[in-house]
């Protein structure tokens, strides 16, 4: 049993609803509209939220490596995925028309497993398709701290530089169109304060010096 596998079943309550939902609503937000009723690919989807959230704007399949996580994601009836890595995607060349991870490169850890799973991502993407990564900040100082409470994290991850994940997209023959600096709202943040903190976190997403403090790097390119 992998130690995905063994935090699968309480995954979805790592973080307070209102909170995972805020963050979960942002993804959508980017993702749907460039989905717009194509099909598209979630490289390491866990348990499946954003599969199911997706679903209005068109076919997405997940791609997950532990099966404890793609038993949930069945369970909860949340949508259709394979199990399979994100540096070997079990995928013909060109098939998707929009290929997004999220939160998974900072557990490849290794340079050259973030490269490969970045060269995957752009393989299977169809020319003029859309390549998301959105994966943590290494410039926000909240995330060492975080990452020592999360059951999903073992202490061993290492979050990428922001340089690196468009330098391998570069590689792999994709065209980066635009970094956003997203999220700024804490997991511990009260239900009754999420207005006060989203209105924060709208300033400082647009603050040309603070937003390089988000919690999190969103890298949209184009094959």
């Amino acid at each position: 049993m992998t130690h995905f596998d063994r935090v699968a079943e309480r995954y979805d309550a790592v973080h307070p609803p209102h909170v995972s939902e805020h963050y979960l609503a942002k993804r959508v937000a980017l993702i749907g509209p460039l989905l717009a009723g194509g099909e598209g690919l979630d490289v390491g989807c866990g348990t499946g939220r954003l599969l199911e959230a997706l679903r209005p704007y068109g076919r997405v399949i997940g791609v997950e490596p532990s099966e404890g996580m793609l038993r949930v994601l069945r369970e909860r009836g949340r949508g259709e995925a394979v199990r399979g890595c994100a540096e070997d995607l079990p995928f013909p060349d060109e098939r998707f028309d929009v290929v997004f991870t999220v939160a998974v490169l900072h557990h490849l850890v290794e340079p050259a497993r973030v490269a490969k799973a970045l060269h995957e991502m752009v393989r299977v993407t169809r020319p003029g398709g859309h390549v998301i990564v959105w994966d943590h900040n290494p410039l926000n100082p909240y995330w060492p701290i975080a990452m020592r409470h999360a059951p999903q994290d073992r202490g061993d991850e290492r979050m990428v530089p922001l340089r690196e994940i468009e330098a391998g997209l570069e590689r792999a023959g994709a065209k980066v169109r635009a970094v956003i600096r997203s999220g700024f709202v804490p997991e511990f943040t009260p239900r009754r304060l999420m207005p006060v903190a989203r209105a924060v976190e709208h300033l400082i997403e647009r603050a040309p010096i603070l937003r390089r403090l988000c919690a999190h790097n969103v890298v949209v390119a184009v094959k």
